[in-house]
């Protein structure tokens, strides 16, 4: 078990405090007097400042406390000062933490629907720390709307940077992969030239070295056991020829091929998408049963064609997975909540029904996903739909269990539009 991370202020944060409790000695000292617009008592204002100073150091990992308690602050500092100055530092400090309110959650979230709550409050108080004109009200209006505004605008921004950065991550995890695969197919194919052509003509030249050796007499003793070493040496190349095809098939050098995909590796596939920042859950229904290896292969090639659309088409921030297991079929549901089109050949829905996007995709698939998963569907004589839901896209696969299972019939359909998630 890992520790958790201690947590550091930026040295930005560091910076700000520094320059608030710094800018702040210097106005509640510099401007100290007795005259009207001077500062009567400095001490009560220094002391503010470091403390405004304080939260700015810990302001984005307590974003609304630090603007709550900076409220606090200048409500203290003006009952002890009588209100007869407003200071600088307090309306710099308010700005600064409402922008990292702005930023820290998303308006329609309640944290962040928490923070504008704190920010409206904030904005009350200021007005009644000294008296404002109409102007002053609307001028200190404008200045925490654009701190607040700009705080929003740069979440956004965070959000996109990092969601380019996980899809370049994929992109690259992918290209890695066809790299991978093309190797692994490219020594299959060096295997079997080998066994065809090197093996086979090996084999042959050991038979027919053993035929001349039963045809000789007894008399061609020394010529009978030469043809024993040929036969010998040749049923060795053989064998050290097959231990080598079977590290060209297998990398790892164990000569054995690793078992087909199935259902029982969905675990692994939920790893993967929320290694991706992408929340996803996989509910079972019914009793789980064995499956014949080639539907169990294209279930789960389903669902992962459908979770890698989801992911790269459609900008979604949930997946849910659906396995009910019936007596008569087998039926999976993927869900998503994203906003673009899934990988449906172009932008356009398929057996009549629609794109997510009002009939034209926002994906930028280009159809063979959906197509794969068709062929796949239809080969064990079941349907699929595709199509918007309520809310994001859905993706249904109904394999039929039974005599027709493995060998596909021509009654597997594929729809465009699906019911409602």
């Amino acid at each position: 078990m890992t520790a958790p991370r201690r947590w550091w202020p930026s040295r930005m944060d560091v910076l700000l405090a520094l320059a608030v409790a710094v800018a702040g000695q210097v106005e509640s000292f510099g401007r100290q007097g007795p005259e009207p617009g001077q500062i009567h008592h400095p001490v009560p204002l220094a002391v503010g400042a470091v403390a405004a100073g304080a939260l700015l150091v810990v302001r984005r990992r307590f974003p609304a406390g630090a603007l709550l308690a900076l409220v606090a602050t200048g409500i203290g500092v003006r009952a002890v000062t009588g209100g007869l100055y407003y200071p600088a530092w307090h309306f710099y400090s308010l700005l600064i933490l409402v922008h990292t309110v702005a930023g820290a959650a998303e308006l329609r979230s309640r944290r962040g629907a928490a923070g504008l709550a704190c920010v409206v409050l904030a904005y009350v108080c200021l007005q009644t720390f000294q008296y404002n004109d109409l102007a002053e009200v609307l001028i200190s209006a404008i200045f925490v709307g654009v701190a607040y505004a700009s705080g929003i605008l740069l979440r956004r921004q965070i959000d996109q940077t990092r969601r380019l950065a996980g899809q370049a991550a994929r992109l690259e995890v992918e290209r890695e992969e066809r790299a991978r695969r093309a190797v692994a197919e490219e020594r299959a194919r060096i295997a079997r030239e080998l066994h065809d052509i090197v093996s086979h003509n090996v084999s042959l030249m050991t038979l027919n070295a053993g035929g001349v050796r039963m045809m000789l007499g007894e008399e061609a003793r020394r010529e009978r056991e030469l043809l024993l070493g040929v036969e010998r040496a040749g049923r060795e190349a053989v064998e050290e020829l097959r231990l080598m095809l079977g590290m060209l098939r297998d990398p790892g050098g164990t000569g054995v091929e690793p078992p087909p995909a199935g259902l029982d590796r969905l675990d692994a596939l939920v790893a993967q998408v929320e290694a991706a920042g992408v929340a996803c859950r996989v509910r079972v229904e019914g009793e789980p049963r064995p499956l014949p290896p080639g539907l169990g292969l294209s279930a789960y090639r389903v669902i992962q064609e459908a979770v890698t659309n989801a992911l790269k088409h459609a900008r979604a921030g949930r997946i849910d997975v659906t396995v009910t297991h019936a007596h008569a079929a087998l039926t999976l549901e993927v869900a998503d909540d994203g906003a673009g089109g899934q990988d449906t050949g172009g932008g356009q829905g398929t057996g009549g029904g629609q794109d997510r996007g009002g009939g034209q995709g926002t994906g930028h698939g280009t159809g063979h996903g959906l197509i794969g998963m068709r062929e796949r569907v239809a080969m064990h004589g079941g349907e699929l739909t595709a199509g918007p839901a309520r809310r994001g896209y859905l993706v249904r696969a109904r394999f039929p269990l039974g005599p027709s299972a493995e060998t596909g019939s021509a009654g597997g359909r594929t729809t465009g539009a699906a019911g409602p998630a």
